[in-house]
C-alpha cells in the first residue's frame, strides 16, 4: 500500500511556494537540471580545480528519475549547466546517463534554452537546482526552482524569494546532501515514494525497465564559443 506522505511534516526546509501548489507544477516537468558546484558539493575545489559528488545524492536523482517514470513512463530529460570545466560532472553524466552537460557555461540563459530546444521542450517543464548568482538567470525561466540553503548567503535567499525564483529552500546545503532531501521531496509529491524504494528493493521489471531506457540516454557534451552554445 502506498504510504501517503508529506513533505510538509518530514522537511525542515523552507516552501516558498506550498506543498499543494508545487504538487500541482510537478505534474507539468519533462526535465532535470542541475547546477553542479554547491548543489553536488559545497563548492571546494582540489587542487586540479575539480569538485566531487555524493553517492547519496546519485540515488537521490535515480530515485527522482524512475520516480518521474513511474508517473509519466518516460524517462526525464536530464542534464548540468556548469560554468566551470568539472571533470567530475562529464563522468557523473556518462555514469548516469544523463542527456547532456553545458560546461564553461557563464550565460546559463542561453544554455537552458539551447537544451529546451534540442529536446522540444518549454523552460516551463524544466526542473532546476541551484545555489548561487550565476544561476539565478535559469531559475526566473523554469517551472519548478529548488535552491540549496546556506546559511552564508541570507540576502541572497531573500532575494529569491521576493523576485519568485525559487519554489523550495533546503534544509540541507550541498555539502550535506541537499539533492537527497530535494529528491525525497519530489517523490513524495509525486505520491509514489514507497512505490518507488519497493520496486528499486526488489529490482522489479518495472525498475529493469526504466534501467534500460535510461542506459539507452548518451549524454551530448556542449560548451560555449564566441558566445554560442557549442559542442564540446
Amino acid at each position: 500500500m502506498q504510504a501517503n506522505l508529506l513533505p510538509d511534516d518530514y522537511f525542515s526546509g523552507e516552501f516558498v511556494t506550498s506543498s499543494t501548489t508545487l504538487k500541482q507544477k510537478l505534474k507539468q516537468i519533462k526535465a532535470f537540471v542541475f547546477d553542479w558546484d554547491g548543489v553536488f558539493n559545497g563548492g571546494q575545489k582540489n587542487f586540479e580545480g575539480h569538485s566531487s559528488f555524493s553517492e547519496v545524492d546519485s540515488m537521490g536523482i535515480n530515485m527522482m528519475r524512475f520516480s518521474h517514470f513511474l508517473q509519466s513512463k518516460d524517462l526525464p530529460i536530464s542534464a548540468i549547466i556548469t560554468g566551470e570545466n568539472n571533470q567530475l560532472a562529464f563522468t557523473f553524466a556518462r555514469r548516469e546517463n544523463l542527456h547532456a552537460v553545458y560546461s564553461k557555461t557563464a550565460n546559463k540563459e542561453k544554455a537552458l534554452m539551447h537544451f529546451c530546444t534540442a529536446n522540444a521542450i518549454s523552460p516551463a517543464e524544466v526542473l532546476f537546482v541551484f545555489d548561487d548568482i550565476l544561476d539565478l538567470s535559469v531559475a526566473k525561466l523554469v517551472g519548478v526552482r529548488f535552491m540549496v540553503g546556506r546559511k552564508a548567503n541570507p540576502m541572497l535567499l531573500q532575494y529569491a524569494r521576493e523576485n519568485r525564483m525559487v519554489d523550495y529552500i533546503t534544509q540541507n546545503d550541498g555539502s550535506q546532501h541537499a539533492l537527497r532531501e530535494i529528491s525525497e521531496i519530489v517523490m513524495a509529491l509525486s505520491n509514489n515514494f514507497t512505490l518507488a524504494v519497493e520496486h528499486r528493493m526488489r529490482f522489479s521489471d518495472i525498475y529493469r525497465a526504466y534501467i534500460n531506457l535510461r542506459t539507452a540516454a548518451v549524454p551530448k557534451f556542449f560548451t560555449t564559443g564566441n558566445n554560442e552554445i557549442i559542442q564540446a
